[in-house]
Parts: structure tokens; C-alpha cells; sequence
């Protein structure tokens, strides 16, 4: 069982990812399986498996768990029909009734320190405020402010993580951007956002 085990990590990881157009920041993580296209990615943020990312600028310190799709493409909706066969580009089917340009190149913000929880579907052009929290399975199609836990479908508003005063604070910080020589010098106070405040009001 154990040598199993291992074996499907193994068959797990050899997929690898596909990243096309895209900056990832070096201490960040792609995980196996997942498409990356035309997005960018800032430090220390990871992205697990089977995702599919479009068209998309990621904060630091983002957490996104597996079979999260963010910004995929749009069809045209004013138009007779919504098929690809009619509009210019390559798609999966290869018949083409005409040449139609069709541009849908709205950027998806995910901002710092966000956590996106397994199987969430966010809507290209949506912006989702640094600190937030996606809850599992939600579909995402407006924006979502600073600091706030949404979920469901269509996702809404559950609640603040903090105090108004607390969140104003913490994104007045901006925490996100310190060297490491600060994220150390800090990081004992990370486990309490009150006293995290009082500390860095002392620099």
C-alpha cells in the first residue's frame, strides 16, 4: 500500500505544468497539471494541481488549492452565435465559417495573501482584495473587498476576517512588500494582527 502510495505521488508530479506568457516569481510553486497563460505570479505564492489560470495578475503570498480555474475566456454573447467556429483564432474544433476578431483580454486581479479554496471559479476581469478568503466550490463573479471570506454560488459575503480598524491597518502596512530581513524580524507577531500593528508602528 505505502509503495502505491508513492508510486501515484510520483505519477502525480511527472505531469508537469504548462506556463506559456507568463512570469512566475521565483519562490513561487506551479504545481503538475496546471495551465498558466499570459498571468503573472509575485513571490512565495503557490498554485496546486490541475488549475487553470488566464489572462491573470497574482499578489504575493497567495495560496491557491487544486482545480481552481481564474480568468478563462469568454464567448461573445452580442453576436448570432457564441461558437468559435466563426470568430479568428485556433480552438478545439478546426472548422471555420469565418474570421471574426474577437478580443476578451480583461485582467483577473488576485491581490496579496489571498487563499482560494479546491474547485473555485472566479470570473475574468473580477478583482479579489488582498487577505481574502474564497471558500471551496464558489463561484466568484464580482469583486471582493479587502480581507473578506465569500463563498458559494454565486459567492457572497459570509464575513470580515477582522475589525474595520485591524484590516485598514494591515493593508496600510503592506506587510507584502518587506525584505526578508522584516518578514524575520516580524513573523513571531504573524499569529496576532493586534500586536503585529503595535510592532511595526515602533520602525
Amino acid at each position: 500500500m505505502i509503495l502505491t502510495y508513492f508510486w501515484a505521488k510520483i505519477l502525480k508530479k511527472v505531469r508537469c505544468s504548462a506556463i506559456i506568457n507568463s512570469k512566475i516569481h521565483k519562490t513561487s510553486k506551479i504545481e503538475s497539471g496546471s495551465h498558466i497563460v499570459n498571468s503573472k505570479f509575485e513571490k512565495h505564492s503557490f498554485c496546486g494541481y490541475n488549475c487553470e489560470i488566464i489572462n491573470s495578475e497574482i499578489g504575493s503570498f497567495c495560496s491557491i488549492a487544486n482545480n481552481v480555474i481564474i480568468g478563462a475566456y469568454q464567448h461573445p454573447i452580442n453576436w448570432v452565435s457564441t461558437s468559435p467556429v466563426f470568430r479568428k483564432g485556433k480552438d478545439s474544433v478546426k472548422t471555420k465559417f469565418s474570421e471574426h476578431s474577437y478580443t476578451d483580454c480583461k485582467i483577473t486581479k488576485i491581490g496579496h495573501d489571498v487563499w482560494i479554496g479546491n474547485n473555485v471559479l472566479i470570473k475574468n476581469g473580477v478583482s479579489i482584495g488582498t487577505g481574502s478568503i474564497i471558500g471551496m466550490g464558489s463561484v466568484v463573479t464580482k469583486d471582493v473587498l479587502p480581507y473578506t471570506i465569500v463563498g458559494g454560488v454565486p459567492a457572497r459575503e459570509i464575513r470580515k476576517r477582522f475589525e474595520i480598524e485591524i484590516i485598514e491597518e494591515l493593508v496600510a502596512s503592506e506587510w507584502w512588500n518587506y525584505d526578508n530581513h522584516l518578514l524575520k524580524k516580524y513573523a513571531n507577531y504573524f499569529t496576532d494582527p493586534v500586536k503585529f500593528i503595535k510592532e511595526i508602528k515602533k520602525i
